[in-house]
């Protein structure tokens, strides 16, 4: 119960974040299929019940391919890429329109003792997608397999006011009445743009992207997924990778990629500070900065525990008020979780470190280097020669990073005349 309580309560930052924000989703056919699909609704439906605005576009590879095996025939591909002829164009729709009737009875359900309990949803699907022809490359006539052309952005909108979950499906349609078969990864991709999501959310069938070493990749910038989606190849991953990327660059501010067969995978995603997946992040997701005023209630919150255990010194709200324009931060999703101080000496050339520290949940990433980088880096930059640091508990930290064993007689007179010989200090000291 404790385990709960804990979470629901550090859940309740990001529940008031996603409140009316809106949040494309995209299922493939292969997420449809899996196991885990109902978990999958019972968490859209949650979402949906904290005020979030859905959309959500669902695939149908794996149910077009059955349908063309039951009729005998063979599927067609160019550059990775479905080739629609006519009878290809008959399987797409059904598999189509029955997924569609699938999902919407699915978010019909309203079944006592079970998530679905009381929610009585809205859904809305119709012709959102305006289509073209991808027409003839390299001399392969693609048929009626389309493109994107427009996403009617205000008749969705109108309908999410309404609190309607909007569904979108794989097909588009032209102005001439044609029909057209779309890459769900390519009309999520397109929505999330016209719509100017807060979120684009795809399934894919591992946890995301995944290192060298089979581990999982948290988070990437936009910078580092070029290099990636070289490396990875035609395989799904890189192909979701590429499509987050493209929703970053043309203005939406997060993309998450998250497992389809991951129980829960998009709640631990959306509302845990670490997630399960991987964040794609237009900005910086976690960045070091120097501190402002708005900082002073985090750094609080950061450093009362290590005042309360002796390791640093108290300082007061209105110290830290006063002061907060020595200190640097690194901060995460919101979250400050490392800090440290650049206090410089009256009267010498000598500066000093204080309160270096780095929240429990985040140690051993390297953190405090970078801190120390920082405050060495502004030291410099103020012509500071010297950088003094006093600690009870960390000194073999401090001379694995360069600093010496020093003494109080070698502080600068401003400083030594403020030495606690109740706290009893080690003094370490580094040329810069």
């Amino acid at each position: 119960m404790h385990d709960y309580v804990n979470w629901l309560r550090h859940a309740t930052p990001y529940i008031n974040a996603h409140r009316d924000a809106t949040f494309v989703v995209m299922l493939s056919g292969d997420g449809v299929e899996h196991p885990n699909f109902a978990n999958i609704i019972h968490d859209l439906v949650l979402l949906h019940s904290l005020g979030v605005r859905l959309v959500l576009v669902f695939g149908s590879r794996p149910q077009i391919e059955a349908r063309l095996a039951g009729r005998g025939l063979q599927s067609r591909y160019h550059q990775n890429i479905r080739i629609t002829d006519a009878r290809t164009l008959e399987c797409v729709v059904e598999a189509a329109g029955q997924l569609r009737i699938a999902l919407e009875a699915r978010l019909s359900m309203d079944m006592a003792s079970s998530p679905m309990q009381g929610a009585r949803l809205r859904v809305a699907s119709g012709n959102f997608v305006t289509a073209r022809p991808m027409g003839v490359h390299d001399g392969v006539d693609f048929h009626h397999t389309g493109e994107v052309r427009r996403i009617d952005r205000k008749g969705i909108g109108r309908l999410l006011d309404e609190r309607s979950i909007v569904l979108l499906s794989p097909l588009g349609y032209s102005p001439t009445g044609e029909i057209f078969n779309l890459a769900c990864e390519d009309v999520a991709t397109r929505a999330a743009i016209d719509l100017q999501a807060d979120k684009l959310v795809l399934y894919g069938d591992s946890p995301g992207v995944l290192d060298d070493a089979g581990r999982l990749v948290r988070e990437l910038s936009l910078k580092e997924i070029p290099p990636l989606v070289a490396q990875l190849g035609s395989s799904y991953q890189a192909e979701l990778l590429d499509a987050a990327a493209q929703a970053c660059r043309a203005g939406v501010r997060r993309c998450h990629l998250v497992s389809h067969a991951e129980d829960g995978a998009l709640l631990n995603e959306l509302f845990t500070r670490d997630g399960s997946g991987t964040l794609v992040d237009r900005e910086q997701f976690e960045q070091l900065r120097e501190a402002s005023i708005n900082d002073v209630g985090g750094l609080l919150e950061l450093i009362r525990p290590l005042e309360e255990q002796g390791i640093l010194v108290r300082r007061s709200r209105e110290v830290l008020e006063r002061e907060i324009g020595l200190f640097s931060i690194v901060e995460r999703d919101g979250l400050i979780i490392a800090c440290a101080a650049l206090y410089p000496i009256a009267g010498s050339a000598a500066g000093e470190l204080a309160c270096l520290a780095v929240h429990p949940d985040y140690r051993h990433g390297g953190r405090g280097d970078e801190l120390l980088e920082r405050i060495e880096h502004r030291a410099r930059q103020q012509g500071l020669t010297t950088l003094f640091v006093l600690t009870t508990r960390t000194a073999h930290w401090f001379q694995e990073r360069g600093f010496q064993p020093s003494g109080v007689e070698r502080l600068p007179a401003a400083r030594a005349s403020l030495y606690n010989f109740q706290r009893n200090s080690r003094v370490f000291e580094k040329t810069l």
